[in-house]
């Protein structure tokens, strides 16, 4: 393992975190609320610590392998949290390290856990720094580290791949850098789309920037405690539904889509499936929460939304979810560990591992009233290659494990078994809201250290 690499690679991504707090760290002087002093301690730890580990082992040289980039990307995570806490630390408005820590975590892997009972009461600066991490972490500090490897004398094809979500990555270039680039373009332009949409609907430019950060990452974070539902608008929640579900597709559909090729949606297995499970959970939750809402205009626009919010892994509400039947709040759960496309800025499990566990699941019953037949798994009429199969099901049952261990866990501090597990999961899948008492009006701030802990790293 190339461990000298690892740590002069986290040391300019330390450097990178540093060099992007100076826009909060702007936002903070503009409002002049106090936190400038401690985003400016946070910017001079990121920046010393950085370049001190990339002088220090400025002499590594080489490639990453499999090993070195799935240990920079844990370490990437870590450190980021660890080192984006600061200004929360210092300021004053968290508790504990421990809590801003977790409210970092959760910025730079896109949960949306928050621990904040009040968010109108934190400074503009620390707010946009919240909202702005999450948009860093949508598509990735890695990938965005990547476009630079040229300059950095490092090949970065592994790096990606421990970065980029779902067991496949298309290259939608011959060089992973150029890959890397285009994902950033078009994950820019979609933000930049989507806050002038929200400006037009009549959001104030913060808050438009901070939610389209936050929902292009599928984060979460709001400016305002009531989330969305603070705007009361049906044009912004049509706005922001639309860009939830646009962000938990796989971009390279996007791409192939601004080069003259819409039909790649159609023809593309994973997006059909996706669109399949949106419409027939809408669908049904619409029906089993019919007594709830007064006519079909309302009903759609409050559970097309909520869906959105949970299928994408974004936590976004405009409404409490925990106040639908029971069978639709199940459906929510399932959602939740389900997830997005691969590819895209969504977490969870992913449609197209789901897809093609199904096809497994298939071809195991075929061959048991068939004993001597022969089923080649395809997606996109694409034989899948043994490889992608072991990892797919590995992956899968490693999720469900860490899923039951943490639910015990969480228990064993004091939560509820509803609770307990609608907090895995809602961590696992990076939505942030779960059921019962981390609700979608309710926060973590109330989970024991332990747990905060556990959370942290699901």
């Amino acid at each position: 393992m190339n461990t000298r690499l690892v740590f002069k690679s986290l040391g300019f991504i330390l450097v990178f975190i540093g060099v992007a707090m100076v826009f909060p760290l702007v936002v903070s002087l503009y409002y002049g609320e106090g936190d400038a002093g401690a985003i400016l301690i946070g910017i001079t730890s990121c920046l010393v610590g950085g370049l001190l580990l990339a002088l220090a082992f400025r002499r590594a040289r080489g490639d990453f392998k499999n090993r070195d980039a799935f240990l920079l990307v844990t370490l990437t995570w870590v450190a980021a949290a660890a080192m984006g806490a600061i200004p929360f630390c210092v300021s004053g408005y968290f508790g504990t390290y421990l809590d801003a820590f977790f409210e970092m975590m959760s910025g730079f892997t896109n949960t949306g856990a928050t621990v904040l009972p009040v968010i109108e009461k934190v400074p503009h600066g620390l707010v946009f720094w919240r909202s702005f991490a999450q948009w860093l972490g949508g598509v990735g500090i890695i990938v965005l580290y990547i476009a630079i490897l040229p300059f950095l004398g490092t090949g970065g094809m592994q790096l990606f791949r421990a970065e980029s979500p779902g067991p496949t990555v298309d290259k939608l270039k011959p060089r992973i850098a150029e890959t890397a680039k285009l994902l950033w373009g078009i994950y820019v332009g979609l933000t930049l789309l989507e806050i002038t949409l929200l400006k037009i609907g009549g959001m104030n430019l913060f808050d438009a920037t901070c939610n389209s950060f936050s929902c292009m990452a599928t984060g979460g974070f709001s400016p305002r405690t009531a989330s969305i539902a603070y705007y009361n608008s049906a044009y912004i929640d049509g706005v922001i539904t639309f860009f939830m579900l646009v962000a938990s597709i796989n971009f390279s559909l996007h791409y192939q889509a601004l080069r003259g090729k819409p039909i790649a949606y159609a023809r593309n297995a994973e997006f059909r499936w996706y669109v399949g499970i949106y419409v027939l959970s809408c669908a049904i939750i619409m029906w089993n929460t019919r007594h709830i809402y007064h006519t079909m205009g309302q009903s759609l626009r409050y559970v097309s939304f909520q869906v959105a919010s949970i299928y994408s892994t974004t936590g976004f509400a405009t409404y409490d979810f925990a106040k639908w039947p029971a069978a639709s709040q199940f459906i929510l759960l399932l959602l939740m560990l389900l997830g997005g496309s691969a590819c895209s800025t969504a977490g969870g499990l992913k449609v197209v591992r789901l897809g093609i566990l199904l096809k497994v699941a298939h071809r195991e019953i075929v061959k048991l009233i068939h004993p001597n037949a022969v089923v080649t798994i395809k997606i996109d009429g694409n034989p899948v290659q043994t490889d992608v199969l072991d990892s797919i099901l590995g992956f899968f049952s490693f999720y469900i494990m860490i899923v039951i261990l943490s639910t015990l866990a969480m228990n064993l501090v004091g939560l509820d078994i509803v609770s307990a597990l609608s907090s895995v999961a809602a961590c696992m899948g990076t939505i942030g809201p779960g059921l019962g008492a981390v609700g979608p009006t309710a926060h973590y701030a109330g989970i024991p250290a332990l747990g905060k802990v556990v959370l942290s790293f699901c």
